[in-house]
């Protein structure tokens, strides 16, 4: 059974950095892709990058600044999700989500089985 869990979330200040982890469990020895969402109060869950395991190809949603960047430890079974120069408006649930298969990318919601629990995020001053 596959079973993720996030860590790394917390209160930081606008500007500051936070490196989200992902600790997969039950992918071994098979192709998955890996996905960060998140939800803001009040608002819908929004896909933000997915990444091939255990190839490592990666797809940015459009909008998703470059201030955001995923990897991965396939040894680990761990992909991170850096963030930098945060803002207010990146406050938020961050999820780690994950599906069997690569190459085909996709950040719908629906596409993903697996969920881990969230960690949240908090940009405030």
């Amino acid at each position: 059974e596959v079973q993720l869990v996030e860590s790394g979330g917390g209160l930081v200040r606008p500007g500051g950095s936070l490196r989200l982890s992902c600790a997969a469990t039950g992918i071994t020895g098979d192709t998955y892709q890996i996905a960060w969402f998140r939800q803001a109060p009040g608002k819908g869950r929004e896909g933000l990058v997915c990444i091939d395991i255990p190839f490592s190809n990666k797809n940015y949603a459009h909008w998703l600044e470059d201030r955001f960047t995923i990897s991965s430890d396939n040894a680990k079974s761990t992909v991170y999700l850096q963030m930098d120069n945060l803002k207010p408006e990146d406050t938020a649930v961050y999820y780690c989500a994950a599906r069997r298969g690569f190459g085909v990318f996709t950040l719908s919601e629906s596409a993903y089985p697996y969920w881990g629990q969230g960690t949240q995020v908090t940009v405030s001053s």
